[in-house]
């Protein structure tokens, strides 16, 4: 899944790095220290496209959304202006498929530091727009957002 996901968002743009032990075929950046969360995460891969010159927003996704495709991929990062969007599937707002924009990736560092380690932190922040089903392109469904953790998620998303 994460050379699947690699692959799809080096067709949307550059650089992409991959937060994680570097089994997608990207460079491979850690959050410090290991395993301290997602935002944490988000921090680590936020810095290092930094180093690599971006300064803009950033498309974050999670390495177990199996069905995710690049037609939602390219929504999310041609969203028009530099704001953080985040989709909302059945009331439920995505982080970990969302743009974050430069700001609130810098914000992500305080909120580590803070203490937070859920993507939850994030999505209080000033200005961020969250888009239900209504708003998304033709195309894009609630399976894109569907994540794999379990082998009885496997069945039911039909990958076995």
């Amino acid at each position: 899944m994460a050379r699947r996901l690699a692959g799809l968002l080096g067709a949307i743009g550059h650089p992409v790095v991959e937060v994680g032990p570097g089994v997608s075929g990207l460079e491979a950046v850690r959050e410090d220290p290991v395993g301290a969360g997602p935002l944490a995460a988000v921090v680590a891969g936020a810095a290092a496209l930094r180093a690599h010159g971006h300064i803009g927003p950033a498309i974050v996704l999670a390495c177990d959304l199996p069905l995710v495709g690049h037609r939602t991929l390219s929504w999310l990062a041609r969203w028009p202006g530099v704001g953080s969007v985040v989709p909302v599937v059945e009331t439920y707002p995505q982080p970990l498929c969302a743009r974050w924009a430069a700001p609130d990736l810098m914000a992500a560092g305080d909120l580590v530091s803070a203490g937070k380690r859920s993507m939850k932190a994030l999505l209080g922040r000033p200005g961020v727009v969250f888009v239900d089903e209504k708003g998304w392109p033709e195309g894009v469904s609630a399976r894109d957002f569907a994540d794999l953790d379990t082998p009885q998620d496997m069945a039911r998303l039909g990958l076995v």
